[in-house]
């Protein structure tokens, strides 16, 4: 395939049976470079198995995924993050007992080919700076030394997202980042969102209509495994097929 320099991941025809039930048909779709893309619809429309495939979480059924112009359909899950893709999930996964700090040290450690036990002091010093260094990123450098167990909700989600960014991902995938948070959280985590998207590109599957109508570049709307449209928010806004289908039902 013709490498468009633009388009960091692009789905070719994907499509995932799970036995005889077909939850996701046909979907091409390309995603550029340095935008925030949200893939919303209604419930059991697709979105968390494309999220899946998107992520190397199992492969398509069908079809191809190619990443920065590469094939890396069937890749397995792990190689991902040292591809330069990360994700963070709908289900908060943190290490509760540990600080915050130690959380991204350790996230950063973990991305090393392998454990050395006598790794100079300097190196992890680096890994040190890199954790605080995001922490500041995500908003919780005043955290530094809070367990994380005992964080709130809100700060638990930037905590993960500040681990996913120890890869130093230029693909960042996120999973209804904001799923049981409170207004003021939301809004504290769609402006990170907005930050994080001004140095790598954000695919995230989100609900809240408000938040992806406000933040997002560009929208796609699954229903029924397909993809049913994609455009600007406003583009998606003044869909009469979506509005029928969707916004009509979900506009809050």
């Amino acid at each position: 395939m013709t490498v468009d320099a633009d388009i960091i991941l692009r789905t070719e025809s994907v499509g995932k049976r799970f036995g005889g039930f077909t939850a996701l048909r046909d979907i091409t779709v390309d995603f550029r470079r340095g935008a925030i893309t949200s893939i919303i619809g209604p419930n059991g429309a697709g979105k968390s198995t494309y999220f899946n495939l998107l992520s190397g979480a199992f492969p398509p059924s069908s079809g191809r995924v190619f990443f920065e112009g590469s094939d890396v359909t069937g890749t397995p899950q792990h190689r991902f993050a040292h591809m330069g893709i990360a994700k963070s999930f709908q289900i908060t996964n943190v290490f509760p007992q540990l600080t915050t700090h130690e959380n991204i040290r350790v996230a950063a450690q973990a991305l090393q080919t392998c454990f050395d036990m006598w790794r100079p002091r300097a190196a992890m010093k680096q890994l040190s700076e890199v954790a605080d260094d995001l922490l500041v990123l995500v908003g919780l450098d005043d955290r530094r030394d809070r367990i994380a167990g005992t964080l709130a909700h809100g700060e638990q989600r930037a905590l993960e997202i500040g681990m996913a960014l120890a890869s130093r991902p230029r693909l960042l995938l996120l999973d209804e980042p904001t799923a049981g948070m409170s207004p003021e959280e939301t809004r504290i985590m769609m402006d990170l969102i907005v930050k994080l998207a001004s140095e790598r590109t954000v695919i995230l599957v989100e609900h809240k209509m408000k938040l992806v109508m406000g933040i997002s570049d560009r929208l796609l709307v699954l229903h029924h495994g397909e993809l049913l449209a994609e455009g600007t928010p406003d583009e998606i806004r003044s869909n009469e097929l979506v509005k029928r289908v969707y916004l009509g039902k979900r506009e809050h």
